[in-house]
């Protein structure tokens, strides 16, 4: 077999990283996701740095790629705040909720990127952001197999 058909490998050679999805959905953020974006673009800059110091291409090609996800998100970032006056469930509200058997559970609507359910911070395209969305204190809805209440409507703490 000729030499002409075999793929050497380069050691200069990464192969090409699939981008990461970046969506269609508006890019909705608070200002903790805004300072957060900003956060990930500096710490991925440095970290490419430090690649780049070493010469690992592999983490260099990985950082580039995440770092262009974080600037088109940055780029694209559309800083939502709650109306102070509304009475409805709005992006960047905080809820309380009241289970059927009285469990209180906290949650914050944010963007995509700072959403971490298990710290309540709830993508505002969630199925419960969106159920949530327009509803008023005391208005009860289905979660899960059973209902909920909202107790409260708030404005987001600083964190």
């Amino acid at each position: 077999m000729s030499v002409a058909f075999v793929k050497e490998p380069n050691e200069d050679q990464v192969e090409a990283l699939p981008e990461r999805d970046l969506g269609t959905d508006p890019n909705f953020v608070t200002a903790h996701g805004l300072e957060l974006l900003d956060q990930a673009i500096a710490a991925g800059e440095a970290a490419l740095e430090k690649a780049r110091a070493s010469d690992d291409k592999i983490a260099m090609a990985m950082l580039n790629r995440d770092l262009r996800y974080w600037r088109a998100r940055r780029s694209t970032a559309q800083l939502a705040t709650p109306d102070p006056d509304g009475e409805t469930v709005q992006f960047g509200h905080d809820v309380t909720l009241r289970r059927a058997g009285g469990a209180i559970q906290h949650y914050r609507i944010v963007g995509i990127d700072e959403a971490d359910p298990a710290k309540g911070l709830i993508s505002y395209l969630s199925p419960l952001a969106r159920q949530l969305i327009g509803k008023e204190e005391g208005d009860r809805f289905r979660i899960g197999p059973a209902e909920a209440e909202i107790v409260r409507i708030g404005q987001a703490a600083k964190v």
